[in-house]
């Protein structure tokens, strides 16, 4: 079970982040069987300063018989910057993509909000159940889609990453997101384990997801000023996008 009862910086951050937080987090206890995933040590809540302002790094952090690890990390910047990132780590056994959002809002509003299931296959295609589902939904328009970045090869044609305008875009992101939530946490409850041959296929593709999210330049600069680099290489290595093991 959560625990929910301790306070949490998304109460105080932008409302997009708070409630997509909140979606996250019921939907893997409505669905998937938790146990807490371990962090290393020092690297569950943080707090420095960038630029004369207080950053908090809040981490959520479990696992379960088929995700290695699932991390939910919200951060905030003073009053001016707040961050939502998350991920599903599939264990390789599992033929399962990669669950991943990540939010930046600020006062002035939200500049990006992005979402995928990220295939781990050879062939870099979502599994036939998830592109039916996935296909089925209706489309949605927003005025503002943004362009992925060149390592950006490792999303999915459903992947959305927009600026949202509004607030009735920012609820049409949300309303997405929980249909990938629901779509993939349904789907890693019948899936059955692989054979110890295709194992290594689909421990190649999230070693390549991991590897390449690795090469974000923001989120390492951001990290890096306020932490500095040896810190920052730490942080990116074991907690944002640690490399699974054979």
């Amino acid at each position: 079970m959560l625990d929910t009862a301790k306070p949490s910086i998304r109460q105080q951050q932008h409302p997009l982040i708070g409630s997509l937080a909140d979606v996250i987090l019921s939907y893997w206890e409505k669905y998937l069987d938790l146990s807490p995933y371990q962090l290393p040590e020092g690297l569950g809540y943080v707090e420095g300063r960038l630029e004369g302002e207080r950053l908090v790094i809040e981490n959520h952090c479990y696992q379960t018989p088929q995700f290695r690890k699932m991390h939910l990390e919200l951060a905030k910047l003073g009053n001016n910057l707040d961050i939502l990132h998350c991920v599903m780590f599939p264990h390789p056994d599992y033929p399962l993509p990669m669950f991943g959002c990540d939010i930046v809002a600020s006062k002035a509003g939200t500049s990006a909000a992005i979402a995928d299931l990220s295939p781990t296959n050879p062939e870099k295609t979502l599994p036939t159940t998830y592109q039916k589902v996935l296909s089925s939904l209706p489309h949605l328009e927003f005025s503002q889609p943004r362009e992925l970045p060149p390592w950006g090869d490792i999303f999915s044609d459903f992947c959305l990453f927009i600026r949202p305008s509004n607030k009735d875009e920012e609820n049409l992101f949300l309303s997405r997101v929980e249909q990938f939530l629901e779509l993939h946490c349904r789907q890693s409850l019948v899936v059955r384990p692989l054979e110890s041959a295709e194992k290594a296929l689909y421990l190649a593709g999230q070693y390549n997801y991991c590897s390449q999210q690795q090469k974000n330049d923001k989120t390492r600069r951001v990290l890096e000023k306020a932490f500095g680099t040896e810190w920052a290489n730490k942080y990116i290595n074991l907690v944002l996008f640690d490399l699974p093991s054979a």
